[in-house]
């Protein structure tokens, strides 16, 4: 398992470990003590201009195919093309991470995405730009993600080098990805009426150089890459034997699967509702991305100013019910300042969710299995949600307009709405089912808390409990 141990006498002045200085340092608040290290603050500075312009992409994405096809269905299948590589690859993708140098992965997958970008911005300004283009392009993007993903996961160990900062450093990053959510697609919206998806394209192509340049000025301890003479498929099996037996980690990213595949598949379906259920445009999409932005940003924060991973397990459940429930009242919902609310909701639950399971996984995993655990994670997270975007487009296409009668008023909704409604109430449904679980991994999870010292000492959880 990995020790949070403190840090060494001297550390500070190795590669990586370098602090922001006593001015930033007595100005920073505890919600904010990852960024004293140095690699961290340059990985924060590229990713946050990077995410923005992936927020960008995804909302103009969405809305071309929707303009180009006004189908449900379409929405759907692009978005499982973009993702299935991920599911497929991801965990072979994992062996390779636990070998090769993580940095220079990250460059390259970098790279690649923002060539990614400026191909499709090309195609959509110069009016070339068709359905196949966009599915072998997201295609593209599937197979780069299945390796960026468990990379950037397993790097973040290499950028925080006092453990106990880990935490801290996960929640801030989850920060940052969610003021990207709200920054980016309130762009994309303002942009995409102005001009066209094209340069939110190109936008997003220009804003991989900062986060590239942010990983070319790191300084980082060498670490040396493995040389095994076992084989990617018995790697592959001995990764998959230590996520299926750890009981933590299963049954998080069992939860986590199901949350993906019902639940975050609703956002694809995000440009159906702003157009027909709220009667919008592509504002009032980038509107409803950004206010999903803002819970989401909201919980992160909220996670950041934790000191502990102490009691984040029984959040996780809690927050699969808010997401849930979140997702049901946006399928209710016919009102404009209601869906913001709900869709405020469900993203404060879906990011805590989120941020929470990654903290406990990244805090139990043994070092030398982390990119192949964090590769399961990756296909729980993205991995699931192409089935469940074929599923969500399926559903909204085949579910025919009904009226609901909601206390005595007749209610109209849509194949859309009642997809999100359906699939969040089986969000519901295993956020339940890991509430019966909770008495199960405590019991795993708190000699390894007491082992690492997050948790007192057995005998001195005795004494606590005789004095009181």
């Amino acid at each position: 398992m990995v020790n949070a141990g403190s840090t060494s006498p001297g550390a500070e002045d190795a590669p990586g470990r370098e602090t922001a200085g006593p001015s930033l340092l007595g100005g920073a608040s505890h919600a904010w003590r990852a960024l004293r290290h140095r690699n961290f603050r340059l990985f924060f500075g590229g990713q946050s201009i990077s995410l923005i312009g992936t927020w960008m992409t995804r909302i103009a994405t969405a809305w071309l195919v929707y303009r180009l096809t006004h189908s449900a269905l379409l929405l759907g299948t692009v978005s499982f093309c973009g993702q299935i590589p991920t599911f497929l690859v991801a965990p072979f993708a994992g062996v390779w991470v636990d070998r090769l140098n993580r940095r220079q992965l990250l460059v390259w997958t970098q790279t690649l995405s923002m060539v990614q970008s400026f191909m499709l911005a090309g195609l959509t300004l110069t009016g070339v730009i068709t359905i196949p283009w966009i599915l072998g392009l997201s295609v593209m993007q599937g197979l780069i993600n299945a390796f960026d993903m468990p990379g950037r996961q397993s790097f973040m160990v290499q950028m925080i080098e006092d453990r106990e900062d880990l935490g801290n450093a996960i929640a801030i990053n989850s920060s940052m990805v969610n003021m990207a959510r709200l920054v980016g697609p309130s762009l994309a919206g303002i942009l995409i009426a102005a001009t066209n998806e094209g340069w939110c394209f190109f936008t997003d192509g220009v804003s991989y150089i900062a986060v590239i340049a942010s990983l070319l000025m790191m300084r980082l301890h060498p670490v040396a890459t493995r040389r095994r003479a076992t084989s990617t498929f018995v790697e592959l099996k001995e990764g998959w034997t230590y996520v299926s037996q750890f009981l933590p980690i299963r049954t998080i990213l069992s939860l986590f699967a199901v949350v993906s595949l019902m639940g975050m598949p609703f956002v694809v379906l995000m440009p159906v509702f702003a157009a027909k259920v709220l009667h919008g445009g592509p504002h009032t999409l980038g509107f409803l991305m950004g206010a999903m932005g803002v819970g989401a940003l909201v919980s992160a924060l909220s996670l950041a100013a934790r000191k502990s991973v102490r009691g984040l397990i029984r959040i996780i459940p809690i927050a699969a019910a808010v997401f849930g429930l979140g997702l049901i009242g946006f399928g209710l919902s016919h009102a404009y300042w209601l869906s913001m609310l709900m869709v405020f909701i469900a993203g404060m639950g879906m990011m805590q969710g989120m941020a929470a399971s990654n903290t406990i996984i990244q805090t139990l995993v043994s070092e030398d299995k982390r990119g192949r655990v964090m590769s399961y994670y990756t296909m729980a997270f993205v991995g699931m949600a192409p089935f469940g975007s074929l599923l969500a487009g399926t559903m909204a296409h085949a579910l025919p307009t009904t009226t609901a009668l909601v206390h005595g008023v007749a209610l109209v909704l849509t194949g859309s709405q009642w997809t999100v409604i359906i699939n969040g109430s089986f969000v519901v449904l295993g956020a339940l089912w890991f509430f019966s679980r909770l008495p199960a991994l405590r019991h795993v999870v708190r000699p390894i808390y007491q082992e690492m010292g997050i948790l007192p000492a057995a005998e001195e959880m005795a004494a606590e409990q005789v004095q009181s």
